[in-house]
């Protein structure tokens, strides 16, 4: 019998050492590599036109820091092109994307000060969001834009389990800052407070 013994390292079911990963290198920038790139991200995800170049400016900007041999205004350049052709194709469409967006968010319960905050951070023009946002208000089962708001704060008082859809004793205070914190006046967030119907 032998005296050996094996190593530590050597016995079975001892964890290996991951190996590093080399850091991924990024793709020189070209018209179909933005192309392809733009593409795949449209089929995951709903963009409008700036938020969308956006995108493709940062791959540009990690690519260009990468390759020191490309241009980054040229590599831009490509970059406006391409949202100007995926415009004209109709697979970028900041109309249909602000009214999808906005019948989404007020449905779901947000407020219209949100619902503007958030859409311009998409780089959605504030009166091109106050359209749509009217038309779905004037819409949203024949109420005035007035009633919708309300609506809306009702809907959050209730997935908040707060005001009249409490379950346990609340802090008035609290519930109110809760509905104002959501964006809701505090006219409309009294209103909630106070009512006593059912959603």
């Amino acid at each position: 019998m032998s005296d050996h013994t094996p190593d530590a390292e050597n016995i079975k079911g001892t964890p290996k050492k991951k190996r590093e990963k080399k850091p991924k290198v990024p793709k020189k920038i070209t018209e179909s590599y933005l192309y392809n790139s733009g593409i795949y991200y449209l089929q995951r995800y709903v963009a409008s036109s700036a938020h969308f170049e956006r995108v493709m400016l940062q791959k540009v900007r990690k690519s260009c820091a990468h390759h020191k041999d490309q241009d980054f205004e040229a590599c831009a350049k490509m970059v406006r092109a391409l949202v100007q052709t995926l415009c004209e194709d109709g697979l970028l469409n900041d109309e249909a994307y602000t009214r999808g967006m906005v019948t989404s968010l007020r449905r779901s319960g947000k407020a219209r000060r949100i619902i503007l905050q958030k859409l311009k951070m998409k780089g959605i023009a504030e009166d091109a969001i106050l359209r749509e946002l009217n038309a779905v208000d004037e819409g949203y089962d024949g109420l005035e834009p007035q009633e919708a708001e309300f609506e809306a704060a009702l809907k959050t008082a209730h997935k908040k389990r707060i005001g009249p859809f409490a379950v346990k004793e609340q802090d008035y205070d609290k519930s109110l800052a809760k509905l104002a914190r959501a964006g809701f006046s505090f006219d409309i967030c009294k209103k909630v407070m106070a009512w006593e119907g059912e959603l």
